[in-house]
């Protein structure tokens, strides 16, 4: 009789120590779901989201910029994969599919047959359509939407930065002269997406 209740008691204790096992796993869970639903809920992948169109649109107003008149000396074609890898999906899907692929269709006949109609600010823009549309799956998603992507959004605007910086003659005539401070801000901006979202990661 007393192995019996000492093995009861064992019982017993067994399965409180499982039951409180499982209430520590739950509350882990919800921690984790309070956290995530925060993050793709809340103004933090809002603003995920808006810094990512924010940026694009920095960086292909710097692109505009360069083929006009405010002619930089940065070097402005790595501004075609930064857009690339931080264009909102729903441009990149749509430029991706049939439109990309009838406007790089169109870019390459009239470099081909017409290439003295063909002027020399359309280059960048016929580029990054060809890039979008023929892209591997591997950058088009893997790189693109993953933490690569955003580390090397960084060093592209690191490095613009400070090859803007040094074109100016330092920083102060970066941010004093007229043509100057459009593109510090261009640069600003398209600096400010990958850091939120390294950010948001580490958080």
């Amino acid at each position: 009789m007393g192995k019996l209740g000492y093995l009861a008691t064992k019982a017993d204790q067994l399965n409180e120590e499982l039951i409180d096992a499982d209430l520590r796993e739950l509350r882990f869970a919800a921690r984790r779901l309070a956290s995530h639903a925060f993050v793709m809920g809340s103004g933090l992948g809002f603003g995920t989201t808006f810094l990512k169109f924010l940026a694009s649109v920095a960086a292909i107003y710097l692109l505009i910029l360069d083929r006009t008149n405010w002619r930089t000396n940065m070097l402005t074609c790595l501004l075609v994969p930064y857009i690339f890898l931080s264009l909102p999906s729903v441009l990149f899907s749509l430029f991706r599919g049939v439109v990309g692929k009838w406007i790089a269709f169109i870019t390459v006949v009239l470099r081909l047959f017409f290439p003295r109609h063909f002027p020399d600010w359309l280059e960048m823009p016929g580029s990054l359509i060809l890039v979008l549309v023929v892209s591997p799956g591997f950058l088009a998603h893997t790189i693109r939407d993953g933490l690569l992507g955003v580390i090397i959004c960084l060093a592209i605007g690191c490095y613009l930065l400070q090859q803007h910086i040094r074109a100016s003659g330092g920083f102060r005539n970066s941010f004093t002269k007229t043509n100057g401070i459009s593109n510090s801000i261009g640069i600003i901006l398209i600096l400010v997406y990958p850091v939120w979202r390294l950010v948001v990661h580490l958080y």
